[in-house]
């Protein structure tokens, strides 16, 4: 079955449940073919049953497992990929749990970006909104006031005035600008591409290059400790995981570490001499190296990645959300303050 226009690709989420479940399925005994058609008669969801009733028929007509995944057209050739590895060695429960925990761990990842710059969007777009309607709404109201009282607004209202009756003047050409604002954050935080754009803008910015920095490394030790687990060598791993990470540093890296494998270095020198890791972490991956537990390694050096990248998105916004909050109250109290004092003025020498 080949892939429809209107059939997406599963998400991060979506594949680790069902690798996930797959794998307590193998696990207890139960043939591929079987498992899907319990998965198919559990769920309730339409396009769910669709896809696993596609994989089910595929199977039931002699093909096997990975070549079923793959004509459905929803997974990632990586997980294909496995899979086939998997059936290959006699893994495949072990190969679906590494699956399911690869994928859980994007799926974080995933999510703490979306948290790290969605917050921030929204309060800059708010407040664009609320500084416009101010200057466009508010302060021609006490314009008339002043007039009224038979003085002008000067300075900085006045200004800002001026500002508001150029906008209103234009104020087909602000839609249209609050439109696209509106259009370039749905664009970033919805669509694959826009979300790839936004990363990459990420890895470029200062203040949040380490950060992406980091969650690469994150999906690096992710996707070594799926391929080690399945007992996959360490050179063919780093070809596999070159696939799964986004930035073009990270991928460099890669190809300097297999280059340095190939030159005789050991895989825990060569993963700190190309910076994949810092010393610390190359100095656990050397313990694992040594007690033929690399794998373990590589999920402690993922989960603790998992776990400081967390906290510094968290710290990330905690910072941003006062901060932006601040910056409004301050442009929102200006713009009033600079109104009302000359009007209190006004009304305190006519009393």
């Amino acid at each position: 079955m080949k892939k429809t226009d209107n059939q997406k690709s599963l998400n991060s989420y979506e594949i680790s449940s069902f690798c996930r479940q797959m794998a307590l399925l193998l696990k207890a005994g139960i043939a591929p073919v079987d498992g899907v058609d319990i998965l198919t008669n559990d769920t309730k969801d339409g396009s769910a049953k669709k896809i696993l009733g596609a994989i089910s028929q595929t199977l039931r007509s002699g093909e096997k497992f990975h070549v079923a995944l793959s004509m459905s057209g929803v997974f990632p050739d990586y997980v294909v990929h496995m899979v086939t590895i998997g059936e290959a060695s006699g893994n495949m429960d072990v190969v679906m749990d590494s699956l399911a925990d690869y994928y859980e761990r994007e799926d974080n990842i995933q999510e703490s970006v979306k948290n790290a710059i969605s917050y921030p969007l929204i309060m800059i777009f708010m407040m664009l909104v609320i500084v416009t309607v101010l200057v466009v709404k508010v302060l021609p109201i006490f314009e008339q006031v002043f007039a009224q009282l038979g003085t002008g607004m000067s300075g900085f209202s006045q200004s800002l005035l001026n500002l508001g009756s150029t906008l209103n003047k234009y104020s087909f050409a602000l839609v249209i600008l609050l439109v696209l604002v509106a259009f370039f954050f749905l664009y970033f935080a919805l669509t694959e591409s826009g979300k790839r754009n936004f990363k990459k803008v990420m890895i470029k910015f200062a203040p949040t290059k380490r950060l992406m920095q980091e969650l690469e490394s994150e999906r690096f030790a992710s996707g070594m400790v799926l391929t080690l687990s399945s007992g996959i060598d360490t050179y063919e791993s780093l070809s596999l995981v070159k696939k799964l990470v986004e930035s073009n540093e990270m991928r460099s890296k890669i190809d300097e570490c297999r280059e340095l494998l190939m030159e005789g270095d050991s895989f825990p020198e060569a993963l700190e001499k190309s910076t994949i890791f810092s010393s610390f972490y190359s100095q656990m991956v050397s313990v694992g190296f040594k007690s033929g537990s690399m794998d373990k390694a590589m999920k402690q050096i993922a989960e603790k990645y998992e776990r400081d990248t967390g906290r510094r998105i968290h710290s990330l916004i905690s910072v941003l959300e006062p901060t932006l909050v601040i910056i409004l109250s301050v442009i929102v109290g200006m713009i009033l303050m600079s109104v009302i004092l000359p009007l209190m003025g006004i009304m305190t020498n006519i009393g």
